[in-house]
């Protein structure tokens, strides 16, 4: 098993910006991928961020350009840098990961989600 712990959620204003951490944890975790899916009210779950252990990236076109997406993979973990945070970056933050552990094969996991407020 593999157990994602994010951090990094709060209040901001429009403009400013917050850096979101999930670290992975579990005997013998391997990371083959760790990114951010984000839900806001009324809104059906999408995929901020991905970035894969060997650096490949990828992002929603809502953030390109004001988003970055890091990995340490000495600590299996996921970083996101938000700047020119706007309202409608509002949501729940999720952290996910493809990652196999000592008694498990690669599998997705998802965090518990951190929120993410942004006012005007």
């Amino acid at each position: 098993q593999v157990q994602l712990v994010e951090s990094g959620g709060g209040l901001v204003q429009a403009g400013g910006s917050l850096r979101l951490s999930c670290a992975a944890s579990g005997s013998g975790v391997g990371v083959a991928a760790m990114g951010w899916h984000r839900q806001a009210p009324g809104k059906q779950r999408e995929l901020v961020a991905a970035t894969t252990s060997g650096g490949f990236t990828t992002y929603a076109d809502s953030v390109k350009g004001r988003f970055t997406i890091s990995i340490d993979n000495g600590k299996n973990t996921v970083y996101l840098q938000m700047n020119s945070l706007k309202p409608e970056d509002t949501a729940v933050y999720y952290c996910t990961t493809k990652a196999r552990s000592r008694s498990s094969p690669l599998l997705d996991y998802w965090g518990q989600g951190t929120q993410v407020t942004v006012s005007s």
